[in-house]
């Protein structure tokens, strides 16, 4: 964890241990990096995501539940027009375990995350969860009918009678036989 002061960082200190304390955090907190596949689907870097938190003290540690909003830039998958403007809204729940508790000493390191000088770290959280929540597919809207693969040009530009003259390889020959005979 990180020694400078991060607004994805939360000191827990003040919740105390004892089972069923509660406290609300309400932070923004700018992104490090893109989350999500830059050029596809991602949250920018630098982008402010607003977090809405519950942290909870539990027997094995602290338990964070919360929401984060943060805008998208994307690539609609069919028509390649770029997608702004819009937001993103995740949820998360992660439990921090208490150093030295029973389930810090049972499961692996990667297995759970665990509070590090009553600090925890939401970052991961939330691009896990970002990154898990964005679409594979982005589209600028659900009808969208995308490019026509001949020409490339928008289906939604073309109009209703755009069409390309496409003669099946397999009758090409009769094709060209019978325009010969047509041309005598």
């Amino acid at each position: 964890m990180s020694e400078r002061k991060s607004p994805w960082v939360i000191d827990t200190r003040e919740l105390g241990r004892r089972a069923g304390l509660s406290r609300e955090v309400h932070r923004i907190a700018p992104t490090e990096s893109a989350l999500g596949v830059e050029g596809v689907i991602s949250v920018p870097k630098g982008a402010e995501v607003r977090l809405d938190v519950l942290l909870e003290s539990v027997v094995e540690g602290v338990l964070v539940s919360g929401t984060a909003f943060a805008p998208v830039e994307a690539e609609c998958s069919r028509c390649l027009d770029p997608i702004r403007g819009e937001e993103i809204e995740v949820e998360f729940t992660e439990l921090f375990a208490y150093p030295d508790s029973a389930t810090e000493q049972t499961t692996d390191s990667d297995e759970i995350a665990r509070l590090v000088d009553d600090l925890v770290d939401l970052e991961p959280v939330v691009r896990d969860a970002v990154v898990l929540t964005l679409p594979s597919a982005p589209l600028c809207r659900p009808d969208c009918a995308g490019l026509c693969p001949d020409c490339g040009v928008k289906w939604a530009d073309a109009g209703p009678d755009h069409r390309h003259e496409t003669i099946d390889p397999r009758w090409a020959a009769l094709t060209e036989r019978f325009s010969t005979d047509r041309d005598e």
